[in-house]
This record gives structure tokens, sequence and C-alpha cells, in this order.
């Protein structure tokens, strides 16, 4: 899959776990039945009105063709739309990636989608970088030599890492952010404690901190987004 969309929804108060219960049980299926993967679903844990989601597509002209037979063609969204847009305040806080490098991408062709009654204990965590230029060789070299060994030392390996897709929406109907310049990274933790475990590791580890996070902080624009999500009862990325 070489399109990935990060979308994060912000919601009517209140109104997230409607959303969730409605998007695990009518909008998983029905939208890979039409040729979509959808990653993940998740519970920002510093949001309460917050739901973030990925999809991925295997191109640019698939996206398009995807999406117009899942809102326009489509039975689950004829639907439930109604329903679905009436827990959502804003969707329009979403970006179009693309794998950094040919492998970097999600590996989930073998992976199973819990059950509707699954519990998940894991976390998620997803990290944005925003640049000035848009991310080239030099900077991916820097993530995977400085950045990324770091981040396995300390217990929070990265599963794949993106950036800006740069070509035009193929679907107009559904905005993304454009004019900006981003690199994405995702890991996965067993459990909260492991989390905490990482991030008392990183912040002991002295090269993080005296060499590799002061370069970083001069490569980006702005400070890093950081995303703590808690996955929900359908979310294959768990």
């Amino acid at each position: 899959m070489n399109v990935v969309e990060l979308r994060q929804y912000t919601l009517r108060p209140g109104q997230r776990d409607v959303l969730i219960d409605l998007f695990d049980r009518e909008f998983v299926e029905t939208q890979e039945d039409v040729g979509i993967r959808v990653v993940g679903q998740f519970r920002d844990e510093d949001d309460p009105d917050r739901f973030v989601w990925l999809r991925a597509f295997p191109d640019m002209d698939a996206r398009r063709e995807a999406l117009t037979a899942f809102y326009v063609d489509g039975a689950a969204w004829r639907e439930h739309s109604a329903a679905a847009r009436a827990t959502m305040l804003d969707t329009s806080d979403a970006l179009l990636l693309r794998p950094a490098r040919p492998q970097s991408g999600f590996a989930l062709s073998a992976a199973e989608r819990p059950p509707v009654d699954a519990v998940p204990n894991s976390r998620v965590a997803i990290t944005i970088y925003h640049l000035d230029a848009p991310v080239d060789e030099e900077f991916v070299g820097f993530f995977e030599e400085c950045v990324k060994p770091v981040m396995t030392e300390t217990g929070a390996p990265p599963v794949a890492y993106f950036s800006t897709e740069p070509a035009a929406n193929t679907y107009p109907a559904l905005p993304v952010r454009t004019g900006e310049n981003v690199f994405v990274w995702l890991t996965v933790f067993a459990d909260p404690a492991h989390r905490q475990d990482h991030e008392r590791r990183l912040s002991r580890t002295t090269s993080w901190r005296q060499e590799v996070l002061p370069e970083l902080s001069q490569r980006l624009s702005t400070p890093p987004q950081h995303l703590r999500l808690t996955p929900t009862a359908r979310s294959r990325l768990c």
C-alpha cells in the first residue's frame, strides 16, 4: 500500500464511543470490500473528543476509485452517514502520506483483525515531524541512522515511517492538509507500562538528550507532535 491517510477527527463532546461503535461495526469490512485497507482506529488519550484513524490504498488512482465506491455508491455510508456526521465537528485534519522507503510501510498483510469484543491493552504512538522543505534522502538517512536506533534501544522500534504524499488530492470531496512537509513514524507498545518504561529509558539516554534531540530540533520547523493512542476493538494495528 503506497498511499496512507492519517485522519484526526474532532467530535462533539461525549460522542467518541458512539462513533467508534458505529465505525467498528459498519465501516471496516465495507471499506475493505472496495479496496481500502483500514489500518487502525484509535482513541486519543490526551483529547477525549478526538478520534484518529489510518487507511491505505495501492496508489492515488485506486484511492479515487475506492473512495467513490464507498462514499458515493456504497450502501453502508448511505445508510449510516447521518449518524456518523452527527458525532463530528471537524474532519479536515487529514494528511496524505507515502512510505519514506519502499519497505517502510505497514506490514499487516497476514494480521487478523481482532473480533468486535476484543479489549486491546496495547498502545500506539504516532510522531509527526514538520519540516520547512520536502522530506529528502538526507533527512530519512538521519532518522534511520540516529533516531531509529535510539528508539529501538529504548523499547520503541518504529513499525512504519512515512513522508508527505505530494500528489494532488484525487478525491476533493474529502479535503486534506496541503502545503505541509511532514515525516511520520509509528510504534506499538504492549501495554501502558511498556510505554512508560520507554519514556523513562529515553529520558536517561545521554546520546538522545545531548546529541540526537538537539540536531533533530534544528531540522524541524515546529516541535514534534506526539499522538498517544489506544486502539479500538477492531483496529488491525494494535
